[in-house]
């Protein structure tokens, strides 16, 4: 992974980490980009390797071997290392990258301590532990913006637990970039230099720095400065110290940033599901199935108007039809707008006003379960937003739905023979009537005709009552029967709009969030290396 990837990723880190993870690490991450922007910026052939150390550890001392000259105690007014000092071997092309480190006391000379290191700057740099605040601060300072770091330690403060906690431990990513220098080895018996240099290693393992070469080295004998000049010149000639600190930089940084959990994975299956309880607790809280009856109520009333025995059935318009209670009646003439009218539902009272927010929280907390508090909250925020909104947006869609309020074909089949049914009873009766009352009136009465020994006019009479009866319990079977399945139809096409007010102001928002805590999840991993 390149370092333009790593800083890219720590970018997204940032700015999908807003409001998400602690307001110390955005600053962190902030600076270190600007940092990293601003080394970037400078010369890129320049390596520049600080010298760190504590009172007393002879890091002047060792400048001085280094270069050849006694650079670090030529300075009159600079009698210990209370401000950084630099040697440069390519002062014009250093100037820009120094001015940038704040470095102002810099000493420029032509034989370089290595042959591969001819664009070299080196950094002696003020004492850590020193008694002054500023100069321990230079320090902190510098150690985050030089390119490689010598720690340079003494045998009798090699152990220093100042030294270890506040600097090693905390740069202990940057191995790659780190030389550790024991200094002063001729102030110890020779035998004793290795058992100095193992317990040296065994502390700096549990400093998390492992596998780091660690260099005996004298500035007043000699020993070892060969071995060092050659350790620096590798450095400079690889040139790949500066994006070798800066990946470590990131990933350190990084490694602190909490990750969002593990939701930022769960399955689109699991989603799904969510999405659909969220529908069906939210048609209930919106009265879907309040009115998938009215519309299963209003086509048996309407039915049983149409194929009813007419005598009776005329009772049926008494009654209110359960779709116009509820305003949702198609009328005649053009299609109402569902932008502006509303139906007559009552408003959602505090139970369904509950199952509302119930629905929404249950929903985002579900695709939340296992993300960290913070960004678990953020999912629940962006919910509870759309609460307020939902009851109006509910409304307009059960206005909207396409329901099967549509008559049936077979109505007037039923309502023909109805009629015909009374025709044929009402010719009976008045057949009777007949035969009853014209010889009063001196006419000659009508001839009954008989079918197999019954009279054609009690055939007519008790046919049409039956036939309508038959026709009247027959039609409310199959209007029950199609009540039904328009009941089920009017729920589909309700839940439909209703999953479409859910998609638009509940899931999509939330999904949202959940699209940014996968992608910080991905960058975080990305910066992390």
């Amino acid at each position: 992974m390149t370092l333009d990837t790593q800083l890219h990723a720590l970018r997204q880190v940032g700015e999908l980490g807003t409001d998400r993870i602690a307001d110390a690490q955005l600053a962190a991450i902030a600076a270190l980009l600007t940092r990293a922007d601003d080394r970037r910026s400078l010369s890129a052939d320049h390596t520049v390797v600080g010298l760190f150390g504590a009172t007393g550890s002879g890091k002047s001392s060792l400048t001085n071997a280094l270069v050849g000259e006694p650079i670090a105690r030529s300075h009159v007014r600079r009698p210990t290392t209370s401000e950084p000092l630099a040697v440069t071997w390519d002062p014009a092309g250093a100037a820009a990258l120094l001015d940038w480190l704040g470095v102002r006391d810099r000493h420029s000379r032509d034989a370089p301590i290595d042959p591969r290191a001819q664009q070299l700057i080196l950094l002696d740099l003020p004492d850590f532990d020193s008694v002054e605040v500023e100069h321990r601060e230079t320090a902190e300072r510098l150690a985050g913006q030089v390119d490689a770091l010598v720690w340079v330690v003494d045998p009798q403060k090699y152990a220093d637990a100042v030294l270890h906690t506040d600097f090693i431990a905390r740069h202990a990513r940057h191995g790659a970039v780190t030389i550790v220098v024991l200094n002063q080895v001729d102030l110890l018996p020779a035998a004793d230099v290795p058992r100095v240099v193992e317990s040296l290693r065994g502390l700096l393992a549990d400093d998390g720095l492992r596998g780091v070469r660690i260099l005996p080295t004298s500035a007043t004998t000699g020993e070892g400065i060969g071995e060092l000049r050659s350790a620096i010149g590798a450095l400079a000639e690889a040139r790949v110290a500066q994006a070798a600190r800066l990946t470590a930089d990131v990933s350190a940084l990084a490694s602190d940033v909490p990750g969002p959990g593990s939701a930022a994975r769960s399955s689109k299956g699991d989603a799904r599901g969510r999405a659909r309880d969220l529908t069906e607790r939210l048609g209930d809280a919106a009265g879907v199935d309040v009115v998938a009856r009215a519309v299963a109520g209003s086509y048996r009333k309407r039915s049983g108007q149409a194929t009813g025995w007419p005598i009776v059935s005329w009772i049926l318009r008494l009654r209110a039809d359960p779709l116009a209670r509820l305003g949702l009646r198609p009328g005649k003439g053009p299609k109402k707008d569902p932008e502006l009218h509303r139906s007559s539902m009552p408003a959602m009272n505090a139970s369904a006003q509950a199952k509302t927010s119930l629905a929404v929280r249950g929903y985002a907390d579900g695709l939340s379960e296992g993300l960290t508090e913070p960004w678990r909250a953020g999912i629940r925020e962006q919910g509870q937003s759309t609460i307020a909104a939902l009851p109006d947006k509910l409304d307009l869609a059960i206005t909207r739905s396409s329901l099967p309020t549509k008559g049936s074909w077979w109505w007037v089949i039923f309502g023909v023979l109805q009629w015909v049914s009374i025709a044929a009873a009402l010719g009976g009766v008045l057949w009777l009537l007949a035969i009853a009352f014209l010889p009063n009136l001196a006419l000659q009465a009508p001839v009954v005709p008989k079918v197999e020994g019954w009279p054609l006019t009690t055939l007519l009479i008790l046919g049409g009552v039956l036939l309508g009866i038959l026709l009247g319990v027959i039609g409310s079977a199959l209007g029950a029967a199609t009540a039904a399945g328009r009941r089920r139809s009017a729920r589909r096409s309700l839940l439909a709009q209703v999953g479409a007010v859910a998609q638009e102001f509940v899931v999509a928002p939330i999904d949202v969030e959940l699209d940014r805590v996968r992608r910080f999840d991905t960058a975080l991993a990305a910066a992390r290396g």
